[in-house]
């Protein structure tokens, strides 16, 4: 009898439906839970691209494009990311469309700005401190400042625009998500010495 019931819990065990941890197909947004390691310097827009897709599949969502919320010389980060809606790890939508992303009515939040793992990134009052988010746009989704030679550059001059996901902090607009205040440099000292560690948001494209 005892065997028989073990077999019973094996197969409806089983027969369960896999859920994984908390990321699925409807992942569209998320935070990187690790930068390049070389401040700012991603390797260009399209080295920023693949460091999304590498750690979006790494954490088992496939076949999405995903591009980083950046802006470049030659390219607004609200071009890049599509139309939206955009959906966490978790499967709580962040913002619907662009025009609410870009808003105040938008869902962004410690909360809800979790990594491809559907963790809690680190905020103010953290230990570390990684609320700065490397965007280098206003906070409508425009080049603002400077891009650190097109995200291609760790040095300690330059600057560029960050934003604060926990929407916290000091700066010009503390608790704009991707446009709070520049950073002190582009190196990974100067991104660390306000709060960043070289993260930056990642959309898959709709």
């Amino acid at each position: 009898m005892i065997t028989h019931l073990k077999s019973a819990c094996v197969l409806a065990l089983v027969a369960l439906p896999y859920s994984g941890s908390a990321q699925d197909a409807t992942m569209s947004f998320f935070i990187t839970s690790e930068g390049s390691g070389d401040g700012a310097n991603l390797g260009g827009i399209a080295g920023a691209d693949a460091h999304c897709a590498a750690l979006a599949e790494a954490a088992g969502v496939t076949g999405k494009t995903w591009h980083a919320y950046l802006s470049t010389s030659t390219e607004n980060a609200r071009d890049r990311i599509g139309t939206g809606p955009w959906v966490n790890a978790k499967g709580a939508v962040v913002a619907t469309d662009l025009e609410n992303l870009h808003s105040t009515e938008n869902n962004i939040s410690k909360e809800t700005a979790l990594n491809e793992e559907g963790e809690i990134v680190n905020g103010r009052g953290d230990e570390p401190n990684r609320h700065d988010i490397l965007t280098g746009s206003d906070a409508t989704g425009v080049l603002s400042g400077g891009t650190c030679e097109d995200w291609t550059s760790a040095a300690e001059d330059g600057s560029t625009m960050v934003g604060h996901f926990d929407r916290t902090g000091g700066g010009a607009d503390p608790t704009s998500w991707n446009a709070a205040h520049p950073s002190k440099g582009c190196h990974l000292a100067g991104l660390r010495g306000t709060g960043g560690d070289g993260l930056f948001y990642c959309f898959a494209t709709q």
